[in-house]
């Protein structure tokens, strides 16, 4: 699993991560509400620990941003000290997918991810769109209307994780980790990928779906707008 862990308390997350990392898991960390808003939107992450108590944004209106607005169904699993019925109530009336309460085993805390991890992955559909763009995660088909396209093996990776963030910014250092790792080439490698990409999604139609932002990464989207905030 890719966990996000949301909270401001170092010392937990640190706890937490280690922990993780020794079952083979990655997290990623977030201090306060905006910048785990933007890892969630940004990155491919499985599930999310979220605290309820946060700088920036709390927790709640985390949760609620990212159903009602992001329309992000990544599991939720609240993290707080607050363990009152209405409390719990209020997390998962704004959309958190499972409540524990402070303080916590780690080994408790593992198996709810993973229950979350389990069941969203039951539910997730192999089928990513963006406009009249398709691409089947199972069999790596992809189509734009009813022309099928041919793509080499970087271009599927790197289009897969566009299609996953649409419409937000996925950051240039974030597709040359996905190619190669912590040893990525010259610049001009991911350039060429993406011009490949480019020229078999874009070029044939009329209306571009791949879009530059300058100086940070690339986003699909119907539309070369502003990136919502």
């Amino acid at each position: 699993m890719r966990v996000l862990i949301v909270e401001d308390n170092r010392d937990i997350c640190e706890n937490i991560g280690d922990y993780l990392g020794t079952l083979g898991h990655i997290a990623d960390f977030a201090h306060d509400g905006i910048s785990a808003m933007h890892l969630a939107l940004t990155e491919p992450i499985d599930v999310i620990v979220l605290d309820l108590m946060l700088p920036g944004m709390d927790g709640l209106t985390f949760c609620r941003k990212l159903r009602l607005e992001a329309k992000r169904d990544t599991p939720v699993l609240m993290l707080t000290a607050r363990d009152t019925l209405p409390d719990k109530l209020a997390g998962f009336d704004a959309g958190a997918d499972d409540y524990l309460v402070k303080p916590f085993a780690l080994q408790e805390l593992h198996a709810r991810l993973v229950s979350l991890y389990r069941r969203s992955r039951r539910k997730a559909t192999q089928m990513l769109s963006v406009g009249d763009l398709t691409m089947d995660k199972q069999t790596l088909e992809v189509r734009r209307g009813t022309r099928k396209l041919s793509l080499n093996p970087a271009c599927l990776k790197i289009l897969e994780r566009l299609m996953e963030a649409s419409p937000a910014v996925v950051m240039r250092a974030s597709l040359e980790t996905l190619l190669w790792g912590d040893a990525p080439p010259d610049s001009d490698a991911l350039r060429s990928h993406l011009y490949k990409l480019r020229q078999a999604i874009d070029r044939p139609f009329d209306r571009p779906l791949l879009h530059t932002v300058h100086r940070i990464g690339y986003r699909l989207a119907e539309s070369d707008d502003d990136v919502p905030t």
